[in-house]
């Protein structure tokens, strides 16, 4: 074959690093970008905090033009040409600070929250100043350790003596022993071996003239599976009780805790902090940028006015970190008007909800936004996930407003989470004696127009944490 040469034309997409900033700047949540945000500021000396921002995180008041949607933010350091290099700071917010000065001797310093013990941590404590003698705080330690997260004693104590060395001498009664001892150590439940243990042994601390404190103890000792299934007949029929006394013990079961080590190891929640903040203003819905999670950033007037004095600008490092300062400037404040622009399109459709509630949810796909903004659906996904907005109802995640719907006999349609919310009250409002079966939520939400498949409220039911029928039941 013989080799010639043939030219060919194709077409490809390349992102420039500028472009590739601002997609990945957008699907940050506001704690990542802020994170992004001072990595750069360690990072090139072309970029600082704005004088006002540096000293500490506050809301800055904004503009009334942001405040009503009115997109007319500029980028300062683009607008003032190559001569000035960006002396004044652009419009964003971000929380931070500056190095630490150690001459600095009124500087304070935010008071740090107490880690909590955990529970074996608090177990050990209370043993050290327990009456216990030496030996029995030994084995009791032993067992504190076996504990699980819930404080239970998962282990056969058989097991457990046979696991241990022979020459620490601790036999099956020294650990049977030191159970008790563990079990009135601290609160009550904790050292038990399962769910009836546990709960009698809460029942047991109460006061002996509690009502029905004896049938309660008889019940989760020995008909736990009977009350977990809400078989009051069967019970009845067992213990010869009333329903009165039935629903005291009943009353007193349902104040114990399953899980009293669980509260030990709690961590705390992680804060969100909005992207946006909806308000009204003249019967209308708006969202607002939240000035708290904005950067409010400059180029470094100091480096800027060196290298123009150089007259290297086209191929210093000072100008290569010029550029990247503008850029993330730039980037920044394209992110917050597209989060902006994302989250007006939201509001303008879901403004039932922000006056009803749940109940006035209305279906709604990316899809419908992207159409709406001239945006590709890609676009607005990285809008909207860990982007929240601060409501007159709660703070939610963008992606909370959009659901598919289902169909209604006048012919519209109906939002998931609409349904749920209605799931929700005809629960609320039920005869807990005779409550309402799925078949039943389904035949009423028919009659108001809403055609939904008992499987499809079964469904509903339980990604809202709602027990089946038989569960709801009380005498």
């Amino acid at each position: 074959m013989k080799p010639s040469l043939q030219l060919r034309l194709s077409q490809q997409l390349t992102l420039t690093p500028q472009l590739q900033q601002a997609i990945r700047l957008l699907q940050l949540s506001t704690q990542d970008m802020q994170q992004e945000v001072a990595l750069m500021l360690s990072e090139n000396p072309m970029l600082e905090l704005a004088e006002e921002s540096a000293g500490a995180f506050h809301a800055e008041p904004r503009s009334s033009a942001v405040a009503t949607g009115d997109e007319t933010v500029r980028d300062h350091a683009d607008d003032r040409g190559a001569d000035n290099f960006g002396g004044e700071a652009t419009d964003w917010n971000i929380g931070g600070g500056l190095p630490h000065n150690p001459d600095d001797e009124d500087e304070t310093y935010p008071e740090q929250a107490a880690e909590q013990a955990s529970l074996r941590e608090h177990l050990h404590d209370a043993l050290a100043v327990s009456t216990l003698d030496d030996n029995d705080r030994r084995v009791v330690g032993l067992l504190i350790d076996a504990l699980d997260g819930n404080g239970y004693l998962a282990q056969d104590l058989g097991e457990l003596a046979g696991m241990l060395p022979g020459e620490l001498g601790i036999t099956l009664d020294d650990l049977e022993t030191a159970l008790v001892q563990l079990q009135h150590l601290d609160q009550p439940g904790l050292g038990a071996r399962n769910l009836g243990e546990c709960l009698a042994l809460q029942l047991k601390a109460l006061p002996e003239d509690a009502p029905q404190r004896d049938l309660a103890i008889c019940l989760v000792t020995h008909h736990l599976e009977l009350v977990a299934a809400h078989d009051f007949a069967k019970i009845k029929k067992l213990l010869r009780c009333s329903d009165d006394e039935l629903r005291a013990a009943q009353h007193l079961i349902a104040g114990l805790n399953p899980k009293p080590g669980a509260e030990f190891d709690q961590t705390v929640a992680d804060y969100v902090i909005p992207d946006v903040v909806i308000e009204k203003h003249n019967g209308k819905w708006r969202a607002r940028l939240n000035a708290e999670a904005m950067p409010k950033l400059r180029v470094n007037q100091i480096y800027a006015n060196i290298l123009q004095q150089r007259g290297d600008n086209n191929s210093s490092q000072l100008s290569t970190q010029l550029q990247e300062a503008k850029w993330l400037i730039k980037n920044l404040q394209q992110r917050f008007e597209t989060i902006q622009r994302v989250a007006q399109a939201i509001v303008d459709r879901q403004g039932n909800f922000l006056e009803h509630g749940e109940i006035g949810m209305r279906p709604l796909v990316l899809r419908e936004i992207a159409e709406v903004l001239e945006m590709h659906e890609s676009t607005i996904s990285r809008s909207t996930t860990q982007k929240f907005m601060l409501t007159p109802r709660g703070i939610y995640e963008f992606k909370h407003f959009f659901g598919s719907g289902l169909a209604t006999e006048s012919g519209g349609t109906c939002s998931s989470t609409a349904i749920r919310e209605l799931i929700k009250q005809l629960v609320s409002a039920e005869d807990t004696r005779k409550p309402l079966t799925d078949s039943r939520m389904s035949e009423i939400l028919a009659q108001q127009g809403i055609v939904v498949a008992r499987r499809t409220i079964a469904k509903y039911r339980e990604a809202l944490h709602i027990l089946p029928v038989n569960l709801r039941k009380s005498l």
